[in-house]
């Protein structure tokens, strides 16, 4: 069936009215009679009838539009984030369009294009797993489109950007684990082409060398697609090489989820032979058994902030004021302590 939008000519012509009476009653013109308001405005309702947002932006030069560059829909901190987004956005009356890369570079460069020939005033991007080229994007920010990265970036000069303290939240992380008495303590590393895996690997490095514990490489395991299968497989095969292990601490909770699984088939128990330590605070962490310790990530505050970030370029851009320099917000995490890391005393 074919999809016909409703005009201002087909009101006007169905009212006996012309085109620029219509629009100036659907702008409460005081020109307008009350009459004529009420009778346009009712079979606007009536009709669906909705304003022609493409012809508008051509006129205005702006869509109030947002887009937004999400690696996963399904990862629950990404959806915790495009809330804090959208409660921003729709407050400054901004519209948001979201698109998922599903952590492809191939999808992250084709929605970058759609979503700059969309004419979006700005861009909320977090990169893919796969993107180790930024040309894209540094095409569009050549553009004079304003970009804010949010969790996942690179270091562009001219973006501003919403992180945590992924290297602090790490390190806070495999303290409590010292501090309970584990030495032998495995990390699985996120995908090597992030900054968040480094630095969630700087702070576990860090934190064994100040506890005075030698680093084992062969403690530190590679789990690039950050999946609850990998985790659980790479855990199985740790398990049956008989390498000495009394604590993992992983790149983000799915994998600590599916190496909990891995302990559990193996006949051991979590937090006495095992003790695990997830990243992100996952909802579904909290109703494991037993409930897993985790790095928790503001990822509400941080979708307020990014998107408070990008509106203030937009709204300068808009008022032909200077640009404002390209700024790092950095927020803290928070170690919620629970079941699978306390061990017995």
């Amino acid at each position: 069936m074919k999809f016909n939008q409703v005009t201002i000519k087909d009101i006007a012509r169905e009212l006996g009215i012309s085109p620029s009476t219509v629009s100036r009653a659907l702008k409460d013109h005081p020109d307008i009679s009350v009459d004529t308001k009420k009778a346009v405005n009712e079979l606007a309702d009536k009709l669906n009838y909705q304003p022609n947002i493409v012809a508008l932006s051509l006129r205005q030069k702006k869509t109030n539009t947002i887009g937004v560059i999400i690696p996963e829909l399904v990862h629950f901190f990404f959806s915790t984030v495009i809330s804090g987004i959208e409660d921003v956005a729709r407050q400054a009356g901004y519209n948001v369009i979201l698109a998922q890369s599903n952590e492809a570079y191939a999808r992250e460069v084709a929605h970058v294009k759609t979503l700059f020939n969309s004419r979006v005033d700005g861009m909320l991007i977090s990169l893919a797993r796969e993107t180790t080229n930024f040309d894209h994007i540094e095409s569009i920010i050549s553009k004079g489109v304003p970009v804010v990265f949010y969790d996942r970036m690179y270091n562009s000069a001219t973006a501003s950007k919403v992180i945590v303290d992924d290297y602090a939240g790490a390190k806070e992380a495999v303290k409590h684990l010292i501090a309970q008495g584990c030495k032998k303590i495995v990390h699985m590393v996120g995908a090597p082409t992030l900054n968040i895996s480094k630095d969630r690997l700087r702070g576990y490095k860090d934190a064994l060398t100040e506890s005075g514990i030698a680093v084992d490489e062969r403690l530190i395991l590679a789990c690039d697609t950050g999946t609850f299968e990998e985790g659980k497989e790479v855990v199985r095969k740790l398990l049956t090489s008989n390498t000495a292990v009394d604590a993992i601490f992983t790149n983000n909770d799915p994998m600590a989820m599916g190496a909990m699984m891995a302990i559990k088939e193996k006949g051991l128990k979590i937090p006495d032979d095992i003790a695990v330590v997830g990243f992100s605070n996952w909802f579904f962490g909290e109703l494991m058994e037993p409930s897993l310790t985790t790095i928790d990530q503001p990822g509400f505050e941080m979708g307020q902030e990014a998107a408070r970030l990008l509106i203030r370029q937009i709204e300068r851009k808009d008022k032909e004021q200077e640009e404002l320099p390209a700024e790092t917000k950095v927020l803290k995490t928070r170690l919620i302590i629970r079941n699978s890391s306390l061990k017995r005393r």
